[in-house]
């Protein structure tokens, strides 16, 4: 992948997880700015998102912990241990908003 495609991955991605947070019932407030989607919980914890083109990963920072997510042509997947970024959201969010959310991405 190169760097205008891994690019439009993540704007993709984020847009989606923008999606998804727009029907919670729980008060988010989010902004996305230079790349960087910052997701502020009722409780005030947050949950930033911010894109490594260099390394070509999207990072994730949460209360839980920072991740890296690499995209193997289908979906977002952590360095780590290869779980998927959809399934650590779910987990994030359900601990830091009180909501489970369903993303596909």
């Amino acid at each position: 992948m190169n760097e205008s495609e891994f690019n439009q991955k993540v704007d993709d991605t984020l847009f989606e997880v923008e999606e998804v947070l727009d029907d919670a019932e729980t008060d988010l407030d989010f902004m996305n700015n230079g790349g960087v989607l910052t997701v502020i919980c009722e409780n005030q914890t947050q949950v930033i998102f911010t894109r490594q083109t260099p390394v070509k990963q999207l990072w994730l920072a949460a209360r839980s912990g920072g991740f890296h997510f690499d995209f193997n042509g289908k979906t977002w997947v952590r360095d780590s241990d290869g779980a998927l970024l959809n399934d650590v959201l779910t987990e994030i969010f359900s601990a830091q908003a009180g909501e489970k959310f369903s993303f596909d991405l």
